[in-house]
C-alpha cells in the first residue's frame, strides 16, 4: 500500500469537525463496527509527525487514529491533556469507537506524556504504548494502584541506549514489579521508534489486547 493512499485517509469531511486535529480512518471503514481508537502523542522535538505513514506501518484496517494538534509551542501539560480529551470526544461523537478500546500511543516525550495521562485516568483507557519515552518515575503515578495494575502498558526500547537510560529502565521494571503492575517491554537493535518492525509489534500487541488473547505478565526486574 502506498504512502499516498495511507495519507489520503487523513483528508475529507473529518476536517470540518476535528479542527486542527488529524484523523486516520481505516480502509473499508464500517460505520456499524466499533473500532479501537489510537490517540497518538508525537515527540515535539522531532518535528512534523506523519500519522498516515505511522498507521500504514501499524495497520491500515484495524484502528481509527487521531493526533491531537495544539498549534502552540508553549503549551502546558494541562493544555496537552485537554487536547487529548477534546480529540477523543470529537472522534467518539462522529465515528464508531469502542469506548473500552481507546489506547494512548506516544513517541519520545509523547510516550512519557502517554504514561502520565493513562496512569492518572487508568479506567479511561484500554492501554498505553510508549515508543522510547521513559516512565516518569518521580511523579507518583501509582496513587490509583488498583486500577493501574489492570492497565496494559508497553514500553519499546533501544538496545544500545545510553547507560543512564538503561538504569532508568531498570528502575522502571523494579517499580512495576514491586507494585504488581503489568509492563511489557520490547528491545530493538535500531534507533528508529517508528520503524516497520517496531510498529508491526505494536499492532500485534494491541490486537492481542483488543481480542483478549494476551497473557498478562508482571514486570520482572531480572535480566535474561
Amino acid at each position: 500500500m502506498s504512502r499516498r493512499l495511507a495519507s489520503a485517509r487523513l483528508t475529507g469531511d473529518a476536517n470540518a469537525w476535528l479542527g486542527d486535529d488529524r484523523l486516520f480512518t481505516p480502509l473499508g471503514y464500517e460505520p456499524g463496527y466499533d473500532y479501537p481508537l489510537l490517540v497518538w502523542l508525537p515527540d515535539p522535538a522531532n518535528g512534523r509527525f506523519d500519522l498516515g505513514r505511522a498507521m500504514q506501518r501499524v495497520s491500515l484496517r484495524n484502528f481509527l487514529a487521531v493526533e491531537p494538534v495544539l498549534g502552540e509551542d508553549d503549551a502546558t501539560a494541562e493544555d496537552r491533556e485537554d487536547a487529548v480529551w477534546r480529540s477523543i470526544d470529537r472522534v467518539c461523537d462522529r465515528a464508531s469507537v469502542n469506548p473500552s478500546r481507546i489506547y494512548l500511543v506516544g513517541q519520545g516525550a509523547g510516550g512519557t506524556e502517554a504514561f502520565r495521562i493513562a496512569c492518572r485516568h487508568p479506567q479511561a483507557f484500554g492501554g498505553v504504548v510508549s515508543l522510547g519515552g521513559p516512565f516518569p518515575l518521580e511523579e507518583g503515578l501509582f496513587s490509583r494502584l488498583f486500577d493501574v495494575r489492570r492497565l496494559p502498558m508497553l514500553l519499546c526500547c533501544h538496545r544500545d541506549a545510553a547507560p543512564a537510560v538503561a538504569r532508568h529502565t531498570d528502575q522502571t521494571l523494579r517499580l512495576f514489579h514491586a507494585a504488581g503492575a503489568m509492563l511489557a517491554m520490547r528491545i530493538y537493535p535500531g534507533s528508529n521508534p517508528l520503524s516497520k518492525a517496531v510498529l508491526a509489534d505494536v499492532n500485534r500487541w494491541l490486537m492481542d489486547e483488543v481480542c483478549g488473547t494476551s497473557t498478562p505478565v508482571a514486570a520482572s526486574c531480572g535480566h535474561e
